[in-house]
């Protein structure tokens, strides 16, 4: 476990539900298939013991022009239980979705009770704000991106993956103007931000909903899905504390991220985002949008600029170039991050380690 991050490593030592082999499925498993990596990961701690979801979403791919393969959709086809985030994050699901058999479950998960949910920001200079640093806290009693898209990106990792599965996205709008400043994100949900998975209190309302669901279809293994979804919430508290330790020297620290991605893990432990670099994840920002960017790094002092690993760098260099920013990455799907039972907290504490190591160390 070497190459694993400290945070991650004490959690994976701390909890035998995460180091545990993937048991073999079971003849009467039910058939489950999560769209993202993280929703995934939280569903395979769920069934450990029963059986295997399938994860459709792997790699750099985006759910924002996803197609799907002929073997995904019938994997889709085929589900007793498809969960997904939303209809507007996930908007190739729409169709297939829709036929379905009347016999398949589905489950969006923004809709889950328990929730914290926030409202999308405009603009991508965000106007100064203060998160109650116990905020976190309050949730933990409980157990407790998708990117904006440059598609110069096709080009580069996302255009791999697209070459390995055969299909290609859909073709995207690569102008480059300012009225992105006015643009919501195409992925709201009634104005909500669906990056909903970025904050673990989050994740442990994700993981009841789920919980709820295979319990509901798969009354057989009920005490399997009960048990395991007692040792997950502890995993998120321990992960939870573990991280708000993590990140407590830099909690006033400015920031600039790619996209708006990451607004849950910035309200859950109190951070201090003060802009993104693009809005829309159809459109390239412009000119006057960089300019407004390098002006709000100077105006309040941003350490960082954080890019994401799908996408080349170009823009984030040229900005950080003129301010004198550090570069860092940020990944709210875990690209390089395996499947598995253990791939949510993973992916927290990789971007956590992500951000201390920028934000307070500065390599």
């Amino acid at each position: 476990m070497q190459n694993f991050p400290s945070t991650l490593r004490r959690l994976l030592l701390a909890s035998p539900l995460l180091v545990a082999p993937f048991a073999a499925q079971a003849a009467d498993a039910p058939s489950v298939v999560a769209t993202l990596k993280p929703i995934h990961g939280i569903t395979s701690a769920l069934m450990d013991g029963v059986g295997e979801p399938t994860l459709l979403i792997d790699g750099a791919a985006s759910p924002h022009a996803y197609s799907l393969r002929p073997s995904e959709a019938r994997a889709l086809q085929n589900a007793d239980l498809v969960i997904y985030v939303s209809h507007s994050l996930e908007s190739f699901l729409e169709k297939p979705l829709a036929t379905l058999s009347v016999n398949s479950h589905q489950l969006e998960l923004i809709d889950a009770p328990g929730l914290t949910l926030l409202e999308m920001r405009e603009g991508g200079s965000w106007e100064a704000h203060s998160h109650d640093h116990g905020a976190h806290e309050e949730h933990e009693e409980h157990g407790e991106s998708d990117h904006d898209h440059d598609h110069d990106a096709h080009d580069h990792d996302a255009h791999d993956h697209e070459a390995d599965h055969g299909h290609e996205h859909a073709d995207s709008h690569d102008h480059d103007h300012d009225a992105d400043e006015h643009h919501h994100d195409e992925h709201e949900h009634g104005g909500i931000n669906p990056h909903i998975w970025l904050d673990p209190a989050n994740g442990a309302a994700i993981a009841t909903a789920i919980a709820d669901e295979l319990i509901e279809i798969d009354a057989t293994h009920a005490e399997n899905y009960r048990e395991n979804l007692k040792k997950l919430l502890a995993s998120l508290t321990v992960l939870g504390n573990d991280l708000g330790d993590k990140l407590a020297p830099v909690r006033s620290t400015p920031y600039v991220v790619f996209h708006d991605a990451y607004q849950y893990l910035e309200a859950g432990f109190g951070l201090n985002g003060v802009g993104s670099v693009t809005v829309s994840p159809e459109q390239k920002p412009g000119a006057k949008r960089l300019h407004e960017i390098e002006e709000k790094i100077r105006d309040t002092g941003a350490v960082c600029v954080f890019a994401e690993p799908q996408f080349r760098p170009a823009i984030v260099k040229a900005i950080v170039a003129d301010t004198g920013a550090r570069i860092g990455t940020l990944d709210p799907l875990g690209a390089n991050i395996p499947k598995g039972p253990d791939a949510y907290q993973a992916i927290l504490a990789q971007n956590v380690d992500a951000l201390v190591d920028c934000l307070g160390n500065g390599s």
